[in-house]
Parts: structure tokens; sequence; C-alpha cells
């Protein structure tokens, strides 16, 4: 049916190439290009059917649009680093080919990430007559799908929506990341920011803490506030909103360490001559701590993430969860990752799935909530991230 170009071989990448390998009536030629092919060929060789692989540098869109011109694919699934997004939207629209990502553009010398810079790009897609889904993971993504089925099937009005993405796997290191270590530590450490009655509210960094109790025999787990890409779109297309916060599970263990590493400027994004050389600590860190896509063998436990909505039904209060669960030996016995890359490679394949099929092609830049969410709520179920929503009637813990 279709040709895709996947860009990014690292565990989002290889669940992506997995999932799209597992669905050919739709997905019928693969191709799977990254920097260092090698890490190309070797999630192609874990397939049960061919795909052609590439060498691209992610930064250089001449060299984006001769790959895209050379193998013109329908669409392109951009999975490679956030700061790499604009330059594969300007090839994207250079060589006429629909495009996909799964987090916003972050520049690489400050820790700031914002829609603004991708939103910009509306007009040029619609004159182009191709679209741009933006944030097709699972937070950016799932989450923003989950809140759209929550307005359309179980709240008249959503008052409060608190994301609530909890990690409960061990994955036996002192200390890890379980994404790139360089995004995820730029997005922990940044200020926490939430939306409140029109306007942002900002936090210290991990400052706010609230306790939790995930379903499916998790248990209680502490949560942080920080921001996540995704309240901006949501707010931003549900005006009526009137607080939305992210929050996220993180060990002490991992906070002692992280504390450690900022205290000595580990966590820096700031450029520091050593030996004659300029380098960013951060980036020297990323070097030393282990690769994500390694800790899929050793990974075990579970995921739980999902929305907290309170609102009105039929003119009364109610308050709905809806949440997936997802266990990271299954998705290793799956798709050789652990549950982080999983849930967020998933979303990625359906969302390029809908697009493909027509269900949810249109001309412009778009975000998920922006979309019918019931044939992508549809697809969750089938292809390995099952949801239930419960109408909620104690409290949770997330109150003021």
């Amino acid at each position: 049916m279709a040709k895709v170009l996947i860009i990014g071989a690292g565990g989002v990448g290889g669940v992506v190439t997995h999932k799209c390998a597992q669905v050919p009536e739709v997905f019928e030629e693969i191709v799977l290009a990254s920097r260092t092919e090698a890490k190309c060929k070797a999630i192609a060789e874990q397939l049960d059917r061919p795909i052609k692989t590439a060498q691209v540098d992610a930064d250089n869109v001449p060299e984006l649009v001769a790959l895209l011109n050379q193998e013109k694919p329908d669409l392109v699934i951009n999975v490679a680093l956030p700061y790499q997004d604009l330059t594969i939207m300007d090839a994207c629209l250079e060589a006429g080919v629909h495009y996909l990502d799964t987090a916003n553009y972050e520049p690489p010398g400050e820790a700031k990430f914002e829609y603004s810079w991708q939103w910009a790009y509306q007009e040029k897609f619609v004159k182009a007559g191709k679209m741009a889904l933006l944030g097709s993971g699972f937070d950016p993504g799932v989450t923003n799908v989950y809140t759209a089925y929550i307005k359309k099937h179980h709240l008249d009005e959503i008052h409060t929506l608190d994301i609530i993405d909890c990690n409960a796997g061990d994955h036996g290191h002192p200390f890890a990341t379980n994404f790139n270590p360089e995004i995820n530590i730029r997005e922990v450490t940044a200020k926490g920011r939430y939306w409140e009655n029109g306007g942002w509210k900002e936090t210290d960094p991990l400052s706010e803490k609230r306790s939790f109790d995930f379903p499916h025999g998790i248990g209680p787990k502490n949560c942080y506030l920080m921001y996540h890409e995704e309240l901006e779109s949501i707010t931003k297309h549900f005006p009526e909103i009137k607080r939305a916060r992210f929050w996220m599970t993180f060990s002490d263990n991992y906070l002692k360490h992280l504390e450690v590493l900022e205290n000595v400027g580990m966590t820096s994004i700031e450029p520091v001559n050593f030996e004659g050389k300029e380098i960013i600590p951060l980036q020297f860190l990323k070097a030393l701590l282990p690769d994500p896509a390694s800790l899929g063998p050793r990974t075990k436990g579970k995921t739980c993430i999902g929305c907290l909505a309170q609102g009105m039904k039929d003119g009364k209060p109610k308050t709905v969860y809806i949440y997936n669960i997802c266990d990271h030996e299954a998705c290793y016995a799956e798709v050789k990752s652990q549950a982080i890359s999983y849930t967020t490679g998933v979303p990625a394949m359906i969302g390029a799935k809908m697009m493909l099929e027509g269900k949810w092609m249109k001309d412009g830049v778009w975000n998920m909530e922006q979309l019918d969410p019931d044939p992508f709520m549809d697809d969750l179920n089938q292809y390995g991230l099952p949801w239930q929503v419960e109408e909620v009637t104690q409290k949770t813990g997330m109150e003021d």
C-alpha cells in the first residue's frame, strides 16, 4: 500500500521498524536510515521480512532531500533527535513527502522545547498539500488522544487534567536513563511548568511531589511535577481546561544520582574547555551512561501512563482515569526493546497507519488531539498498548 522512510535507529526506531514490519498490508516497503547504517542493519536482521537500510545525516537538508528523492517514500517517520525536527520537515517539504514525529523541536543550545517552531510550518505544509503529524509517541501522543477520547465520550467539559507517567521497571544499573540520556536529563532538570486559569506557572525542578496509587499491583509511587510538551497543545485545543499538569515517577536512587551529577556540573549544556577541546558535559555524560537500547534484556516490571481528568457530564461532576499498563519483559520478547521505547514506537506506527489509510490525512501541521481519537484508540488495543478507562469516585492524591 505505501512506502515509509524511518529516520533514527535507536531504541524507538527499532520498535517502529518492528511494528511497521508486522503490518505489511499498510507498510509495503520500509527503509530505515540513520547516521550509522550499521545500527539499521542490526535492526533489519531481527525482522522476518526484508527492508532497505541507508545512511543519512539528519542535520543535513540536501542529504535528506537526496535520500527522499531516491527512495520516494509516502511518509517519513522521524524518530531521530528533537534537534533535527526542522531539518527533516524542511526536507519533506522540498521532496513533497508527508511527515510524522514523536517529540517537538528543541534547539540544541537551550533546554527549551515548544511547538511554536513547528506550528509556524502550517502554511507551508498546506501549500505543499502535505501533512505533518506532531508528537505521535505516548506522551506526547497517546496522552493527547486519551484527552480527546475523554472529551468525546466521557466528559462534556474537562476542567482539570493530570497526565501521570510511571515507570516501575528495574534495569539493575546504579544509574541509567530509559531513553536518550541527553534529552532525558535536559527534560528532568528543567523547571516545572503547568497551566492554571489561563496562564503558565513555574516551579523549581522536581520541587512538587504527590503520591499516586497506580493500578495492577504497581501501588503507590512518588510523582514529580514536570513540564511536558503536550500540555501546550492540549490547553490550546481544549481552552476550557482550567488546570493541566504532567507528573512522572522517579526512584530515590535516580534522584540522588541526578543531584550529585548536577552539583558537579555534569548535566550542563554549556561548553567547557578540556585539554584544548571544547566539550559539553551532558554529551560526555551520555557517552559514559548505558545505551538505553541495551536495557531491554535486563529490565523487569511495568509502566503505567495515563490521564486523570475531572469535569462535568450531564451537569454533574465526574472524574475519569484512562491508562495503559505495559510490561518490560513482554516488550523485549516481542521487539527486543524495553517498554519505554515500546510505548513510544507503537503509537508512531499507529499514527503513520492512520495517515496512510486516510483516516487522519489532512493538509497542514496537526497535533494528535485535533483528530478523531476513535480509530487510533482501536489500534492501540490491536497493536500492543491496550487501555482501560475507569470512573473515579474517591480521592486520588492529585487534588489540591
